[in-house]
Parts: structure tokens; sequence; C-alpha cells
């Protein structure tokens, strides 16, 4: 574990942050990210590094589904963000039920269910990472719709609901619904879904979509649509993947992360994943248009402005995939509107908001080459100066990992059996390790931003995947020989794949821990400040917590920043909700949660009293424990 204590300047800001009055607005979190940038930041000083050991739960909600789905439940992921707006909480459970709650006490003011089918698989479990509060500025404050909640559901549809009673909005598309994929033709019926939350700006609606990995050479596309928030009337599209060429077969290239909204300058900001397949692009000559990319679209036309791609023709499945952060930056002295971008490889991309080029200098850097027969690779990859990657890319067959030298060998023979020349090894026949996995590095929980320090607070998971590439004669042998991993067809190209975790005989990563990481960033100069593990062993392995001290875990979720001081994260693989100092990165509490808590937390003040809130419910890929139960912590009254 390494520190580095932020500026003796800045720690000053943080001691002298104010403490909330009446008569001050109290502060809110009135978007998924808090703010419609996605800072993740709170003015909220009530809690601060003084008394947040003093904590307790004050409030919890269950939302019923623990008890109504049952073994579907093991097919969900609650990763929900809650919203305060127009004097309620919002929330969704990965069912998509929508509920309204009182912000002092969780209790339950209206749900409405829109009963998807829950015998679908879908390709990132059930999920909904949040919901969004509009104000129709030409109804009158209390007509029906004035205000409204807009929910995208797990099975493409977009839902208008009164925000005073739940109910579905009558003149918005059919009776409150329309088809937020129109015109999607789908390979089966749960191959694509929405996770995260729509984005609304000068009466547009706008909606991502997650679609299913590797199963086709031409996917589905991945289209973003915009509609009319007040009618539902279908406004633009955009396909990140129409400039690509006309010798581009493929699809998705979807936005299935959160987006960001620019109000002043009104601009859309999409974070574009990559093309199908993941590990094969013979048929996507070229950099693949605006996949892999973030994209800045004028919101009332769908038109770009510009865009900046952090990966050139993907075949590592190294998504964008969080919210881009909009803030203002001061690198070296010059103060400008930033977008800021995590990536899955670890890397932290600093853009101008108005053009996209970088503040922070980007270099074009040599990568690997020789690909799968067909493949023609990028020669050359873009990297920022800083800050330096957060998760590592290199490992030896030496560097292995084990508790016993049984294990440490064997992590040592999978290691030294596959393709490894570090970050962009090309996937192969042979196998190739990709380091860091595709579940980052980064991913959904994306950054907390400090506006006062200009410090970037981000999560990192750090484990290797070993991609197989499987010629379409073996594919069928090789998919019955292994039914417990992920083997996926391909469908239509020459290759289909093999994803497998790179671990131990006992389970552990082959690679060196910590797994999981909190980092702090000083924008400034691009500096890392300081990095502490994440999470413990505990609740994976009772008592392993001791032997692996300071591990850290693998993370879904992601850290919010206050004037208080203070960063808290849930995220790990254990069942807390943690602050830490933001100052120096200590850790200064932890609440015990009923579930796991892969979810990114928010906080709030109501009636002059801080709220800490965060979805405690599990993870279906990090198979931590099921639960439906969102969690308020606040200091004792």
């Amino acid at each position: 574990m390494t520190q580095r204590l932020i500026p003796l300047a800045a720690a000053a800001l943080i001691a002298a942050a104010p403490m909330t009055s009446a008569h001050s607005e109290a502060p809110g979190w009135a978007h998924y990210g808090g703010d419609a940038g996605g800072t993740r930041y709170s003015g909220a000083a009530q809690i601060n590094v003084g008394n947040v050991s003093r904590l307790k739960p004050a409030w919890s909600f269950s939302t019923g589904e623990l008890a109504l789905r049952g073994a579907a439940l093991k097919r969900a992921a609650f990763e929900v963000t809650p919203i305060l707006a127009g004097g309620r909480l919002y929330l969704c459970s990965p069912f998509n039920a929508a509920f309204a709650l009182d912000p002092a006490t969780g209790r339950k003011v209206w749900g409405f269910d829109p009963k998807i089918d829950p015998s679908l698989h879908y390709p990132n479990s059930y999920n909904c990472r949040g919901l969004t509060w509009w104000r129709d500025p030409a109804r009158a404050p209390g007509a029906p719709c004035a205000e409204r909640v807009f929910m995208a559901t797990n099975d493409r549809r977009l839902f208008a609901l009164d925000a005073a009673t739940g109910r579905p909005c009558a003149g918005f598309g059919q009776a409150g619904v329309v088809d937020a994929m129109p015109g999607v033709s789908l390979s089966r019926p749960g191959s694509a879904q929405i996770t995260s939350p729509p984005v609304v700006i000068a009466g547009v609606v706008i909606t991502g979509s997650s679609i299913d990995d590797n199963q086709r050479e031409v996917e589905t596309s991945g289209a973003v649509h915009a509609f009319d928030a007040v009618t539902g009337a279908p406004r633009w599209s955009f396909d990140p993947l129409a400039g690509a060429g006309p010798k581009v077969h493929a699809g998705a290239a979807n936005v299935w992360a959160p987006m960001s909204i620019d109000e002043a300058r009104g601009l859309v900001f999409l974070p574009t994943s990559s093309p199908s397949p993941d590990f094969y692009g013979a048929a996507r000559p070229g950099n693949d248009g605006h996949a892999n990319s973030v994209v800045a679209l004028h919101a009332a036309t769908g038109q770009l402005a510009w865009a900046f791609q952090t990966t050139h023709h993907d075949v590592w499945d190294y998504d964008v995939p969080a919210q881009p952060t909009l803030a203002t930056v001061t690198y070296q002295g010059r103060t400008v509107p930033a977008v800021i971008q995590t990536t899955k490889q670890g890397l932290i991309f600093t853009l101008d908001r108005e053009t996209g080029q970088p503040i922070i200098p980007v270099v074009e850097r040599p990568v690997p080459q020789g690909g799968a027969i067909g493949e023609q690779l990028s020669p050359t990859q873009p990297f920022p100066i800083a800050p330096a990657p957060l998760a590592p890319s290199r490992i030896k067959a030496a560097d292995a990992f084990g508790i016993t030298p049984w294990e440490r060998q064997a992590c040592a023979d999978q290691i030294k059996g596959a393709r490894n020349e570090g970050l962009y090894t090309p996937p192969s026949p042979e196998g190739t390790i990709l380091y860091p996995f595709t579940g980052g590095g980064s991913n959904w929980g994306g950054i907390a931003f400090d506006p006062g320090l200009d410090v970037v607070f981000v999560n990192t998971s750090s484990a290797m995947h070993k991609v197989t590439l499987i010629p379409r004669a073996d594919f069928a042998a090789e998919r019955a020989a292994h039914p417990d991993l992920e083997v996926s067809p391909a469908a239509g190209a020459p290759f289909g794949m093999k994803r497998e975790l790179l671990r131990s005989p006992l389970g552990l990563p082959c690679n060196p821990p910590p797994w999981g990481e909190l980092s702090a960033v000083d924008l400034h100069e691009g500096k890392v400040l300081w990095k502490v593990p994440l999470g413990t062993t505990r609740d994976l392995a009772p008592g392993s917590q001791l032997l692996l001290r300071g591990s850290g875990t693998p993370n879904f979720g992601g850290p919010i920043v206050t004037a208080g001081g203070l960063v808290f994260i849930g995220a790990a693989m254990d069942d807390y909700l943690r602050a830490f100092e933001a100052r120096t990165g200590r850790e200064l509490w932890k609440g015990r949660l009923p579930a796991g808590g892969q979810a990114t937390p928010m906080t709030y003040v109501w009636q002059g009293r801080q709220y800490v809130v965060i979805a405690a419910g599990g993870h279906a890929k990090s198979e931590t424990k099921r639960g439906d139960q969102i969690v308020a912590f606040a200091l004792p009254q």
C-alpha cells in the first residue's frame, strides 16, 4: 500500500468545509451521478472526518423481491443508486419495480411494477441502475405528470410515470410506455436489455442498451434512441458504427453505461462499447467508427459534436464502461471545462468538453501485433501521459500468486501456457491473457470528483482473463467439454471464443493482490496521491481475511465524495459500506450490510439530517449474498 498526502492547501479546504444550515439549500442527489454531469460530489458536510465513526443505520426499505422472485434473484444485480427529487427518493429493483420513498423514514409512498418476464436470461443479469426525474415546464405545478419519472426496463420499454402517484402518464406513447429499441431484430427474446437510466435534456429523453456478447458476428444495432419527453414520439437515433465504412460487418458498439448531459451546451455524452464480436474483428477492418469512444452529440438533433476513441479496433472487450464525468479541471495552471473518462484498462482520459481534444496529452504507443488469421490490428493505442495506469497490466509466471507452493505453481503453469505480452496482446487460438480482465480496471461505477480539490477518486479491480479463439470446426466439441465456462459461438465468424478467469485451485486470482483498490488522483498534475486496498475476503471465505490482509477484492459500484472530507463506497465483495478520509485514504468507518453492496451509494440532507444510502442486494457476477434492501445511515439524533 502506498500513500501520498493531498497538499496542505487542499487539506485545509477539506477541514474548512462548512456545515449545512437551515438558511442554505439542503444538498440533494437529483441525478444518478449526483448531478447531470456525474461528479458524484455532495456539498453535505454534517457527516465528516470527525464524526463518521458514529454512523448508525437510520432506516431500511425492502423491495419485497427476495420473497417474490425466488430462484430468479440469482440472475439479478441490485446496482441501483436512488435519486432525491421533488421531495421523494426514487429507485428501481433489478426487475424494474419502481418506488417512491419518504426521505426521512424510507416509508413507501408508491410502487409500480411493469411486470417483466422473470424467466428470460439477459446478457447482464436483471438490472436497473436508476431512474430519471424531470419537470415538464409546460405544465402547472401539481398537474398530473407535471413531474415525471422515466424508467427504461430490461425488456426494452421506456415508461413515463407520474412522480406524485407512480401511475403511467397517459399522453406518453401508448398508455405511458414506448418501445425503447424500435425496429430492432433480436436473435433471442433476452439478447438485449436496458440497464442504465435514461437522461433528459431539452425535452428529449435518451436511452442506450446492453447487448449479448459474442453470440453473432453481426449483432443487434447499438443505436442510441431519443424520444419526446412529453409525447414519447421518436426524435432521433445515433448508431456509433454508422460512419465505420461499407466494409464493416458488425453490430453492438452500444451504450450500456450511464450517459451525462451538459444543459448549457445542449450536449449529451455517450460512453460507447466494442463492436461485435468482442475478440475477433476481421469483418470490421479499421478503427470501428465511434465504437469504444466518448461521443458528444447535440441533444436536440442527435448530430455529432465530437468523438474521442479510447481503444482502436477493440478485440479485448474494453468498452468505455462508465459515465463520462463533466467537471472543470485545472491542469498545469490552465482551467478548462472537461470530460473525465475512466476505462477498463485503468486509464483516465481528460478531454476538453468543447472539442474532445485531450487536456492531459495523449500519445499513441506501439502495441503487440500478430493477431489471428485475417485480423487487422491497430499498430498503436492511445495512452494519456498522466496519471499512471491505475491497474497493473504485465505479469510473468514468476509473479503468480498462491497461498501454497502448489497453488503458485498451478497459476504459474496457466500463465506460461498462454500468449502474454502485456496490455493489448491479441486474442489467439492458444489462449491470451487479458490483464486487466474485461471487468476492469474501472467499470460502471466510474469516478467521484471533488471540484474544490481537482481530485478524482476511483476504484479498480485487478484480475486476469484467458481468452481463447476456437476454430469453427472445433467449437461444438470445445463447448461440450467446458459446460461451466463461457464458451460462445460468435456465429458467422471463423472463431468462437472461450473466456475464463485465471484462478488457483482454491479459487483465488492467479495475479498478486491487491485485487481491488481505491485511488485518489490530483488532476493539477495527474499525480496519484494515494492507493489503498478495497474490501476483504471475509464474506467469500470466513477467516481468510486474516491470512489475506490487504488483499482487496474485485468490485462493482463506484465512490462518492462529500464536502465533509469523506469518500463513501461499497462495491467490494464483502457486505460493507465504507468511509475513507479523502485526504489520506485512511479507512474511518464501515457499516455492515444485510447483503452485498455492489452499488454506488448516494447522500442527501433532509430536514436538517444527512443520510448516506446504498442498495444492498448482491450481484450475480460477483456471487455475493442476495437481498432486496435499501439501507440508510445517519448520525444519532
